[in-house]
């Protein structure tokens, strides 16, 4: 297994990963994004965030941004079903490793229709303090539904962390709430490493 020396290291590669497994570009939109509109680029986080070494880069540098943020005290992260799933469950298992055990949550897309009925399944409840997890925010449509998802069952959201921000306008919808947003990467820089990776 490679070690990294440094977390600049490890982004460094996790960009790589995006670039390879994650990211497609066209000369004219022709991906159809989540909030309906086209855009010439798309990020299909899945084949990275799914696999072995896109978990331990995530879970590692995502787990050091939660705790640098005393703010961020938190319970529980999770989001929005399919999207934030790996990425929680990332976090989560990093930080049983780390020390200090954080609990993985999925907010569903629609209550369960039988058993408890629940919107949100995993080991949170009513008063705990979570964070909402994206793996790309666009809008902030997803995120700011699961925020709401998660206090209708009476948690408390500390705020969104997302691995990736497309830089469209989500992160300041979701501030506007009042809920600090956060992301790892931005368009911006995997834009810069991607026109470098193709000079």
């Amino acid at each position: 297994m490679r070690r990294y020396q440094s977390t600049n290291a490890m982004k460094k590669k996790l960009i790589e990963l995006i670039i390879k497994r994650t990211f497609r570009y066209t000369e004219k939109p022709s991906f159809k994004l989540a909030s309906g509109g086209m855009s010439n680029y798309y990020f299909n986080c899945k084949p990275t965030t799914m696999s072995s070494e896109g978990m331990y880069l995530i879970g590692n540098l995502l787990y050091e941004i939660i705790m640098k943020d005393k703010k961020w005290k938190v319970k529980g992260v999770g989001g929005l079903t399919l999207g934030a799933d790996p990425v929680a469950n990332a976090i989560a298992y990093t930080a049983y490793l780390k020390g200090t055990p954080l609990e993985a949550f999925v907010v569903r897309k629609e209550p369960k229709k039988h058993g408890t009925m629940q919107w949100i399944e995993g080991n949170v409840n009513e008063g705990d303090k979570v964070l909402i997890i994206e793996d790309v925010i666009t809008t902030g449509g997803s995120s700011i539904k699961a925020v709401e998802r998660a206090r209708m069952c009476g948690l408390k959201v500390a705020g969104v962390l997302s691995l990736i921000d497309r830089q469209e306008g989500g992160k300041e919808a979701i501030e506007k709430l009042g809920i600090p947003c956060r992301a790892l990467l931005t368009k911006e820089e995997i834009f810069e490493a991607f026109t470098s990776s193709r000079a």
